[in-house]
């Protein structure tokens, strides 16, 4: 008999949401927007401590719009992560514009703020600055947002927070050095523009959305603009700029309602999970856990381990294969967008490290739903790796 499957991350639906739904469709507030569309909003800029939010279709529309907020346009450079998903790079493309790919450090796997300073450097050199910066926050893990906003600021780059896989997180804001600041804040709320995501894999999930946000009320406001097919006030139907069918539903909305609410809850659960996989695992030779940076708290939506061949005995792959073989999902890190086939050509400051992570790196299961029993399971396998 098969054994269940255990995913990488899966939905986990709280208590309030299909009341809030059964409300949406008792309203008949089906189609796009409607009063949980504009609750959500409300709800989610207080929770992550934002001045405005636009709820959109999904994490990538918003980054798409945060692009053209920042006059992104053909030809322009935008500099970004390059161990990501490519949904933070594909709307630069949509634009015309060109990836400028930047590497990642060692002691928090988001990018090298040392790295940017020098390729910000070399392109003031040049005369060719990027357009914007898209700050990747990897795994639930904050970047160093203060070293990189200060880089931008340097340079009058606007700054994009791609807090897709962040949201929960902290940050302890601006530092004297060595000592942490007086407040935690939340990636994604430093930059001009700060994008989430609300895929099914993610922390919180309305089976598909995103949230754009920001402290300047007329970027929320063009957004929602654009995202409603750049309708111009009029009693028929006008148009005088290219807009986009972005907007969040309000079935979907009051989904995302009721997952704010347990927030908190999840991202407890899945460092739960982390520390449970550490106790159990952090025994074994040639096996390290992504590093938890000291400027911040993750809410590990994925629990990421690294395996040295060297000196584990085994690799990533044949982990990833046991486990599969177990009906237990695992996912390689991000192949470093460099290395993707698509992006081939484009500019990349360093990259050894985002490589040597993508070909040790392995994401473990790590859904807030998962129980002792599914934790024990995924052990019980890669531990049996180390002995085979």
């Amino acid at each position: 008999m098969t054994k269940p499957r255990i995913y990488l991350s899966s939905p986990h639906m709280g208590g309030d949401e299909l009341a809030l739904v059964q409300e949406a469709f008792a309203t008949n507030w089906i189609a796009p927007l409607g009063p949980h569309v504009d609750a959500f909003e409300r709800e989610f800029a207080a929770k992550v401590g934002a001045a405005h939010a636009a709820a959109l279709s999904s994490g990538t529309a918003a980054l798409h719009l945060a692009l053209r907020l920042c006059d992104v346009q053909r030809d322009d450079d935008v500099m970004v992560s390059t161990l990501t998903f490519s949904a933070s790079v594909n709307p630069i493309v949509y634009e015309g514009a060109r990836p400028v790919f930047i590497d990642s450090d060692r002691g928090s796997w988001n990018l090298d703020p040392n790295l940017l300073a020098q390729a910000l450097a070399d392109r003031a050199q040049r005369g060719r600055l990027p357009k914007a910066l898209i700050l990747v926050h990897l795994y639930g893990q904050s970047a160093d947002i203060d070293a990189v906003a200060d880089l931008c600021e340097q340079y009058g780059v606007p700054l994009i927070e791609d807090a897709a896989e962040a949201l929960g997180a902290t940050y302890y804001g601006r530092r004297t050095p060595g000592i942490r600041g007086q407040k935690a804040v939340s990636p994604g709320t430093r930059g001009r523009l700060g994008i989430y995501s609300f895929n099914g894999n993610k922390i919180i999930t309305t089976s598909g959305g995103g949230m754009l946000v920001s402290a300047d009320v007329s970027l929320i406001e063009k957004a929602r603009f654009l995202a409603t097919q750049a309708r111009d006030p009029a009693p028929h139907y006008q148009h005088s700029q290219i807009g986009y069918n972005y907007r969040m539903s309000n079935v979907l909305a009051a989904i995302g309602r009721g997952q704010l609410r347990v927030l908190d809850e999840r991202v407890n659960a899945r460092r739960a999970n982390c520390a449970r996989y550490q106790a159990a695992l952090g025994d074994l030779p040639g096996l390290e856990f992504m590093p938890e940076a000291s400027f911040g708290r993750s809410n590990r939506w994925l629990t990421c381990i690294t395996i040295d061949p060297a000196v584990a005995g085994t690799d990533r792959e044949a982990v990833r294969e046991a486990l599969a073989a177990e009906n237990i999902e695992a996912r390689p890190v991000w192949k470093p967008m460099h290395r993707q086939p698509v992006f081939a050509g484009y500019d990349v400051y360093g990259g050894a490290v985002a490589e040597a992570l993508f070909d040790r790196g392995l994401c473990l299961p790590s859904g807030s739903n998962l129980t002792p029993a599914d934790l024990d399971r995924v052990i019980a396998v890669v531990r049996g790796m180390w002995r085979s």
